[in-house]
């Protein structure tokens, strides 16, 4: 028997049934979000990619929201990033379409709690005043009080929503990010090159220049994997001028998985000094590849790794960096892969059928 797809319209008497049955058969989720991929690459697009195909596997009819076509159909927008405007979930409110914001607070979840509490009061203090709504519209502050649903990937992210946005409990769901099959059924390698390696963008918040000039200075050779967003970006030509196949080794971002995990299992281990990070998708890739890790130290890292991984104190070119590389590069070989539990599109594609169903259920009964 053939899909039926129906309109919001149809689907409401048919809710409480999908929830009943566990599934959302017959429902069609928009995937949506703040970004085109031509503007910039990295995991967040990975995460946009495998999250389709995930939830296609797992028999939910999804399509990317097309902004031209006002025929399309569709029951739930799936929104990734940050809604850029108040009007965005107002007519997606007028249309009866929920909305689930799923953002990644980079910067934000690796703040203190002090800080995180300091935003939040200015921000609901603003709120608060009997004027400039506009401005309150365009930056979006009640956007994750006024969405459907909240997804994030990590603790953190959940004080995030609870400190400064004020977003209750049970309109948010931490999902984890997934990895593929290639890479969760990859195991560790041989590692048998003497290098450590550092995969990802070539751009300033990795702080790829500062991790290349303490490789020097360690005398601990690095492979950097990646690319940058730009071939004529400045921070890109400085560390390309740095590259000199001993101490600093490169390689152009490879699509292949395959070939991604073989340059992975041959290192010694995986090393990243990234200004924030919120799940990393590369420091996962290496642990599923069989390789210790030493990255940031901050409030992502700890929550997924606790000490299991070694850590920068901080971040930038200082001697305490240099010592903590130079001792994880002759350390690594016989240090241990950190024991944590990784998970595949599929789990994580299940979990938010699950919201889905949530969300759905309370439209239809609002």
């Amino acid at each position: 028997m053939a899909r039926q797809v129906f309109t919001i319209g149809v689907v409401n008497p048919l809710l409480t049934i999908f929830k009943q049955l566990g599934n959302v058969s017959g429902v069609k989720i928009l995937i949506d979000q703040y970004l085109p991929f031509l503007f910039a690459h990295g995991g967040a697009n990975t995460q946009v990619e495998q999250t389709r195909f995930a939830l296609e596997r797992a028999g939910v009819e999804v399509e990317y929201l097309r902004w031209w076509d006002g025929r399309q159909r569709g029951d739930l927008v799936h929104y990734f990033g940050g809604i850029p405007s108040h009007d965005y979930l107002e007519q997606a409110r007028v249309a009866h379409k929920p909305v689930v914001i799923n953002k990644l607070f980079t910067d934000t979840c690796n703040r203190p709690l002090a800080r995180l509490q300091r935003q939040g009061m200015l921000i609901n203090a603003f709120l608060s005043v009997p004027f400039g709504e506009s401005f309150k519209q365009k930056m979006g502050w009640r956007a994750h009080q006024n969405c459907a649903h909240n997804v994030i990937s990590l603790e953190a992210e959940r004080r995030v929503l609870q400190v400064v946005y004020r977003v209750p409990d049970d309109k948010m769901t931490v999902v984890p990010i997934g990895l593929s099959d290639t890479f969760l059924q990859a195991g560790p390698g041989k590692r048998i090159e003497p290098h450590l390696i550092c995969t990802g963008t070539v751009t300033q918040r990795k702080n790829f220049v500062e991790l290349a000039q303490m490789a020097r200075a360690a005398q601990a050779p690095i492979l950097f994997v990646g690319k940058p967003y730009h071939p004529d970006d400045s921070y890109w030509l400085r560390f390309k001028n740095m590259v000199d196949n001993q101490w600093v080794k490169y390689r152009p971002h490879v699509d292949s998985e395959l070939e991604m995990v073989q340059l992975l299992q041959s290192a010694r281990g995986f090393v990243l000094m990234s200004d924030y990070e919120n799940w990393c998708l590369s420091a996962h890739e290496a642990v599923a590849c069989g390789l210790p890790l030493l990255v940031q130290d901050q409030n992502w890292s700890r929550e997924r790794f606790g000490n299991e991984a070694r850590y920068f104190p901080t971040i930038g070119v200082t001697p305490e960096n240099t010592d903590r590389l130079k001792q994880f590069y002759c350390d690594a070989p016989g240090l241990s892969v950190p024991r944590i539990k990784i998970f595949s599109w599929d789990e994580a594609a299940q979990q938010l059928k699950a919201v889905y169903e949530k969300v759905l259920a309370a439209s239809a009964s609002a």
